[in-house]
């Protein structure tokens, strides 16, 4: 832990709790931590697709629960609430994007698209929950419901299509 002034320096990735919380590292990019944090959930999302039926599921169930908490603890360890560098929400998010569906390159791409898309444009009630909702749940409820939101998408799709 830090003395200084930037609420990053409070972490530190030798911290199972920041490690996960800043998305492995890299929640430190310097432009759209977001972003980046959304591509490290690629390894997550393929060593759990690679779990017996339902695994999945469960796997990403865990994720946003143990987010809650790791999420909540970072941003008290910073000071700061909902931290662009907490990415660890975007990881579960993402998770929740591809329920259900085939890990093919399109899909991977089409809900990591939609997902960017619903966490930052926050529509209702993503955008709801964003303001009022505090703590590590509120933290990792936004991006859940983006994940849902693009999931839902993405079904929506493959139903109709």
């Amino acid at each position: 832990m830090s003395t200084s002034n930037n609420p990053i320096d409070k972490l530190s990735l030798t911290n199972p709790i920041h490690f996960l919380a800043l998305g492995f590292g890299s929640g430190l990019a310097p432009k759209a931590p977001g972003t980046f944090g959304t591509i490290a959930a690629l390894p997550v999302i393929y060593l759990a697709s690679l779990l017996p039926a339902n695994g999945y599921l469960i796997a990403t169930i865990v994720a946003a629960i143990i987010g809650i908490y790791i999420c909540g603890k970072a941003a008290s360890d910073m000071g700061e609430h909902d931290h662009g560098a907490i990415v660890w929400d975007e990881i579960a998010g993402y998770m929740v994007a591809m329920l259900w569906l085939p890990l093919t390159w399109q899909n991977l791409l089409a809900a990591f698209v939609l997902f960017r898309i619903f966490d930052i444009i926050k529509p209702w009630p993503i955008s709801l929950l964003d303001k009022h909702v505090h703590g590590g749940f509120g933290i990792m409820i936004d991006d859940i419901i983006a994940g849902i939101f693009a999931l839902l998408c993405l079904h929506g799709y493959y139903f109709y299509w």
